[in-house]
């Protein structure tokens, strides 16, 4: 179903500051030797701080020593901003309260000011993994971003700790979070930040792609979402660096399918992309003087049989740029770089492969002219201050010299034994070098030097957007909704030239939607009132130019049933379509979780709004049996997993599913049959200080048992949660039907 409809209406959009501008206007409220983000202020890894310590010692008393905190012990790079120092950590590791959370220090003292708790759930990725990630502040408001483990994204007063808005990313977007624990870096650009994943959404999003996805850094609203290619063979950590090509602002960032991209950052519109490997980036690339220099440590795209490599490429060019011989500047194979980010000064590249080896690369000709072993094994990245560089393996850290008349390249000032493992980066603020470990965070600086810094180069500047006041890209925000029948949503439209800059000008939008649904004169989108899991897609065109569709979700309050009479894969679901298909099964449609999908056969899907509660879940299933071999099968309510453990024969309530020998869990044996139709109920109910969860499964058809199969409390709760489904096909087909949500009564 289509309708149409014309709303007048005068844009006028103030924002045309060019990039320096609005850096500019930042950088008055900005203090110059702030930290804000994992790689510094100007995400190279550089400081233009003087007065930094060359020696130092971890003892209690030790050399250059200011504060130590055993409390911080974290794999997260953590960030200086006013004065305070903002850190990821595992809160109250190896007890049944552990979970993960934002802290915030004295950057002076390492005194705690205050901690941002949240619960890790229906995640794989272990407790040695919390941190991965780093936290990013925006000087211009103070607040702080987290996109945590398991797909919480918290913007955070950074003042207060108090949280201003959160997005569930699994639960919204179906981000993955997997045994590996990979999780991408937030960047904060002018009014947006922006972050990004793996994801298997909903619809046409439902293909896993690593997708980026801005936000607005003040609501939380969405306004844009962009795909790389799908079915990518890695998740990653690559964090987008930021930049100007040609006048054109950009982020140049490494994705999940082995390809680095160049982004328009308002609009999310791709520039070029450069095929690089046939797996994964996590190196995060740096540009220089319109030159990106990268590496990582996979499978090359141009000869998938060769490991590794670094390289340098002129960031120019529309589409793909891979092949074209102008724009690669120089390529050098068999280097793996997989982790560590490039440093480049005074022209030389600072490479430091997975073996912690530092190779020292003329950036111009990519000829090494140094290098120097550091240990067994690197995950941090390098930086560079005061004239040296400072980086830690997994047990020992250096502060070294460039040296470029002698042989290596390089000599070592000062080498340090840590005594424990440093997974994350060293940083720099206010004369002090932070140096993140697994047990300890110290801080390091020379106790009577004044904090004194050379000025930062001047911004790069874009095109001047009053030259180009042409109508090339139309955007309408939210991007991304979730709504009730009958709720208005309010629709904001914005226009952008060619290069990505807001224009001024007159408009007068065309709707199109492709669905349900209608738009008033206030530009308020409304879905019917007798709407029920159906879905909208918004189009506005403008001087002939079209947006990015936005799309819309309406979902209703409970209860939910779903029978697949429809002989549809719910469209409003979260993850599902691309994974399951509907079969007849013995005259009636069902839902087949099949064995044969790449990517997906252990896997969660969600159903509706994150904010639900107190309700109980109940589906009917089989599960096939293959080479002796049976599937698992649950549903999820609130956060929590009801999982038929197959090949255990047990039935487990569950939340973080790599912790249930200590986090939580509750386990039974279960004695269950394939080929055989089974009923399975799971309820929710907050109570005081606690959920109680209550399960039960009995053959299809009998009558429901009285009695609960399966009970258990969380006294460390997850208190909301959306409905939803899990199974493992990958061993045997899952059936699944006559799927109802109520809430409790």
């Amino acid at each position: 179903m289509r309708a149409a409809f014309r709303v007048w209406f005068v844009l006028l959009t103030v924002c045309t500051l060019s990039l320096s501008s609005a850096v500019a206007a930042d950088a008055k409220k900005a203090d110059p030797l702030d930290w804000p983000m994992w790689r510094g202020p100007e995400s190279n890894g550089i400081s233009r701080e003087k007065n930094l310590p060359a020696t130092w010692s971890p003892d209690d008393d030790g050399e250059n020593l200011i504060w130590k905190s055993d409390a911080l012990g974290t794999r997260s790079t953590p960030i200086v901003l006013n004065g305070k120092l903002y850190t990821v950590c595992r809160n109250e590791p190896e007890t049944t309260k552990e979970g993960e959370k934002v802290v915030c220090v004295d950057a002076a003292t390492g005194k705690i000011l205050w901690e941002s708790i949240h619960n890790l759930f229906l995640t794989d990725a272990p407790a040695e993994r919390v941190g991965w990630s780093s936290v990013v502040g925006d000087p211009t408001t103070g607040h702080i971003y987290l996109q945590g483990l398991c797909g919480v994204c918290k913007c955070i007063n950074g003042e207060t700790g108090k949280t201003i808005w959160e997005h569930s990313l699994s639960e919204e977007y179906g981000i993955l979070s997997t045994y590996g624990g990979r999780t991408n870096f937030p960047i904060v650009f002018e009014d947006l930040v922006i972050v990004s994943g793996v994801m298997t959404g909903w619809d046409d999003y439902a293909i896993p792609a690593h997708r980026y996805v801005a936000f607005n850094k003040t609501s939380g609203e969405a306004i844009w979402i962009q795909t790389t290619k799908v079915r990518p063979e890695d998740t990653t950590y690559s964090t987008p660096f930021l930049t100007v090509i040609h006048g054109q602002a950009a982020i140049v960032t490494g994705a999940g399918d082995g390809s680095i991209y160049a982004i328009q950052p308002r609009t999310g519109k791709i520039i070029w992309r450069f095929d690089a490997s046939t797996r994964g980036i996590n190196t995060p690339p740096i540009v220089i003087d319109g030159i990106v220099y990268g590496g990582h440590a996979e499978q090359m795209a141009n000869d998938p049989s060769t490991l590794g490599a670094i390289f340098a490429f002129k960031a120019t060019g529309s589409g793909d740029i891979t092949n074209s011989k102008e724009n690669l500047v120089w390529m050098v194979p068999r280097v793996a770089i997989g982790r560590s980010a490039p440093l480049n000064v005074d022209g030389r590249l600072y490479y430091i492969d997975d073996a912690a080896q530092m190779s020292i690369v003329d950036a111009k000709k990519g000829k090494e002219v140094g290098k120097l072993k550091l240990g067994r094994i690197m995950f941090g990245s390098s930086i560079y201050g005061d004239g040296k560089i400072y980086v830690g393996e997994q047990g020992k850290f250096f502060i070294l010299e460039p040296d470029p008349k002698s042989a290596k390249g390089i000599k070592i000032l000062s080498q340090v034994r840590l005594g424990c493992e440093m997974n994350a980066s060293p940083i720099i603020s206010h004369g002090r070098v932070y140096i993140p470990t697994m047990d300890t965070l110290y801080c390091i600086g020379l106790k009577d030097a004044k904090p004194a810094a050379d000025p930062q180069p001047p911004a790069l500047k874009e095109a001047n957007a009053k030259a180009d006041q042409k109508v090339a890209q139309v955007q309408v925000t939210p991007v991304e909704a979730l709504i009730h029948p009958g709720e208005p949503l309010k629709l904001n439209v914005r226009l952008f030239n060619a290069k990505g800059q807001p224009i001024t000008a007159t408009a007068s939008p065309k709707f199109t939607i492709d669905g349900v649904g209608s738009v008033n004169e206030a530009s308020e989108f409304s879905a019917p009132k007798e709407a029920a899991h159906v879905a909208a897609k918004i189009t506005a065109e403008v001087d002939g130019v079209k947006s990015v569709i936005a799309r819309v979700r309406i979902v209703p309050p409970l209860p939910w049933k779903f029978d697949i009479s429809d002989k549809q894969v719910p469209v409003t679901w979260i993850g599902a379509r691309y994974r399951h298909q509907v079969r007849d099964i013995e005259g009636n449609p069902a839902l087949v979780k099949i064995t044969t999908i790449p990517k997906g056969t252990r896997s969660q899907s969600w159903m509706g709004q994150p904010s639900l509660h107190d309700y109980t879940i109940q589906s009917d299933f089989r599960v096939s049996i293959k080479d002796g071999k049976q599937p698992d099968v649950g549903v999820i309510n609130q956060r929590y997993t009801l999982a038929l453990m197959g090949s255990h024969q047990k039935l487990q309530i569950r939340s973080w599913t790599a912790r249930v020998e200590l986090r939580f869990a509750r386990t039974i044996k279960f004695a269950w049959e394939a080929n055989k139709w089974y009923s399975m109920k799971f309820q929710s109910e907050n109570k005081d200080d606690r959920v109680i969860l209550r399960g039960k499964v009995w053959p299809k058809g009998d009558p429901e048992p009285s009695d609960w199969t399966i009970e258990a409390a969380d006294l460390t709760p997850n208190t909301i949660g959306s409905p939803g489904l899990f199974g493992n096909a990958s061993d045997a087909e899952i059936l699944i039907d006559n799927i109802e949500i109520t809430p409790n009564k």
